[in-house]
């Protein structure tokens, strides 16, 4: 598995990986995902040895003080292989020096909430009350 630094995106690979997810949203502009990686602060890629993209990852960060994952994905027919793994941790070392480390996940109660929050775990990240923290947004409807 090669993990390296993207800066450019074609359309059709970045709409089979979102899609073998299920991240509908995202996949029905898909111009609008490719922009908004082009537009991060860093996106990180697996492929394997063939070239296929298997995973990905993006950041929104000032790289001083806070760095956000945006997104961290790998196409679902790669899922327990690690791939997740090598991405987050690639990210954790190359933003050790920022205060906050943050990501969004689905809730716990969810159905896939609960396998993302026992992974996320492992990997030594709490959720935010646990800080004595709390997270604000927007309501999101996600049709």
């Amino acid at each position: 598995m090669i993990i390296a630094q993207e800066t450019s995106f074609d359309e059709d690979e970045i709409f089979e990986l979102y899609e073998s997810v299920g991240w509908g949203p995202w996949t029905r502009d898909i111009a609008k995902v490719c922009r908004s990686l082009v537009n991060s602060h860093l996106v990180i890629t697996a492929r394997d040895e063939s070239g296929k993209l298997l995973g990905l990852s993006r950041t929104v960060s000032d790289d001083e003080i806070v760095c956000y994952v945006q997104e961290l994905l790998v196409n679902q027919q790669f899922h327990g292989q690690g791939i997740g793994r090598r991405l987050l941790e690639h990210l954790m070392d190359r933003y050790a020096h920022c205060r906050y480390f943050l990501l969004t996940t689905d809730h716990e109660s969810t159905p896939e909430g609960e396998s993302n929050h026992a992974f996320y775990r492992r990997l030594g990240l709490i959720e935010h009350h646990e800080q004595g923290l709390s997270a604000f947004g927007l309501k999101v409807d996600n049709p």
